[in-house]
């Protein structure tokens, strides 16, 4: 019985987690950190049961009141959604268990509303996720959005500022996608998106069409901050406390690249969009500007955590040349390295906040020997996440750019 509801129910366990914190919270602030730990736990549990599921039984559909589709909103929770929400709660739940000193050092007397903001967020990135209604998905980007907002803002002084233009330019990027999907709306008269998908070869020629999957492209690119619609990025990641960045830098961008994952493999099809138009060989072209991009100016940076905010527009661009490959190494590549990045960055952040709160900066300059001496364990793990990133073998990161690497090589694109 449980997994008939299992789609809907992982969102809406962080949605009354997101009220019930901070009705509780006015009673007793403690109760706050628990009672996100359990959400977190429980969903963690679900995600890892529904992946199990769905591989073993198949595809789980959900029909919200009843309503069949594409009268109503389906959720789908199929082998790649659940694997992606798995990895969104597993790396939530270790975030979280991590963070609880940090927020209470950084957020001592905003505790109960950060917490209840957190579930709010994680409602909106495992709604994103498991919807399969693409104006759905247009509400879980705003909600997600909309928390991030906030948790940026709450950092450092700069942070208010470094919010307030990713608050713009996510609301330019939403207002494109809500315009895409309008535009899809009045051609097919459906936005759920496997009625779409049976729709797509009748409409396809249409310039309307063309013009949404363009837009569409862009406000995603903006939600996972693939080269050059990353300007929000590299500030948000820097001035948000530790916790925030730790949460926000390996789920966040991730989510935006399910998003164009799903829609454009799924609803537009891959020989559309990468054959029959330029749109897959623009994405690889950018994303590795992205590459090049992110990764030269990391290496000009002197803070760290501003050198892994730049280089998650290098990750990220992996991520989007998988996507552009359009070809079955590139896609599982891709997938591979959204959950690899999301791992290793995490980790990367973790030692970012760890190293600012026990020495007092994160100044690479002022880095020495006497860190391996005096934090071997905490050294030893930036070594071993780091050389996954830069993909040396046998490490994790290693697979998901050799699928790259073959993908490349699949499409001639020397």
């Amino acid at each position: 019985m449980i997994e008939r509801n299992l789609p809907a129910l992982i969102p809406l366990i962080f949605l009354a987690s997101a009220l019930l914190i901070p009705i509780l919270g006015l009673w007793k602030k403690k109760l706050a950190y628990p009672l996100a730990i359990i959400a977190t736990l429980t969903s963690a549990s679900l995600s890892v049961y529904g992946f199990i599921y769905v591989l073993l039984n198949g595809t789980i559909r959900y029909n919200f009141s009843g309503w069949i589709p594409p009268i109503g909103i389906e959720y789908v929770y199929d082998p790649l959604s659940s694997f992606v929400v798995l990895v969104i709660n597993f790396i939530t739940l270790v975030v979280l268990t991590h963070s609880f000193i940090p927020v209470t050092i950084d957020l001592e007397f905003k505790q109960t509303a950060y917490y209840s903001v957190v579930m709010l967020l994680l409602t909106g990135f495992n709604g994103m996720v498991i919807t399969g209604d693409l104006f759905n998905l247009y509400v879980f980007i705003e909600i997600s959005s909309l928390a991030g907002y906030a948790l940026i803002a709450v950092g450092e002084k700069k942070a208010p500022f470094a919010a307030f233009r990713y608050l713009i330019i996510g609301t330019i990027g939403a207002s494109f996608y809500l315009l895409g999907i309008g535009y899809l709306y009045f051609m097919s008269g459906t936005l759920n998106m496997s009625d779409l998908a049976a729709i797509m070869p009748m409409i396809k020629d249409s310039p309307t069409i063309l013009v949404a999957l363009i837009l569409i492209v862009v406000a995603l690119g903006v939600k996972m901050a693939i080269f050059p619609m990353h300007g929000w990025l590299p500030d948000s990641y820097t001035y948000a406390p530790t916790s925030t960045s730790s949460l926000i830098a390996p789920i966040g961008t991730k989510v935006g690249a399910y998003a164009m994952m799903r829609i454009l493999f799924f609803v537009f099809g891959a020989d559309y969009f990468s054959k029959e138009l330029p749109v897959g060989d623009l994405i690889a072209i950018f994303a590795c500007g992205g590459i090049i991009f992110g990764s030269v100016m990391a290496i000009a940076q002197k803070e760290l955590k501003r050198m892994l905010a730049y280089s998650s527009v290098a990750q990220i661009g992996y991520i989007g040349l998988g996507i552009g490959l359009a070809n079955p190494f590139g896609f599982i590549g891709a997938v591979l390295h959204l959950l690899n990045h999301a791992f290793m960055k995490a980790t990367l952040f973790f030692i970012a906040g760890n190293l600012r709160n026990k020495t007092g900066n994160s100044d690479i300059t002022l880095f020495d020997d006497s860190y391996r001496k005096k934090y071997p364990w905490t050294m030893a793990s930036f070594t071993i996440a780091a050389l996954s990133m830069v993909g040396l073998p046998p490490l994790a990161g290693f697979f998901s750019k050799w699928y790259l690497v073959l993908g490349t090589i699949e499409n001639s694109k020397w």
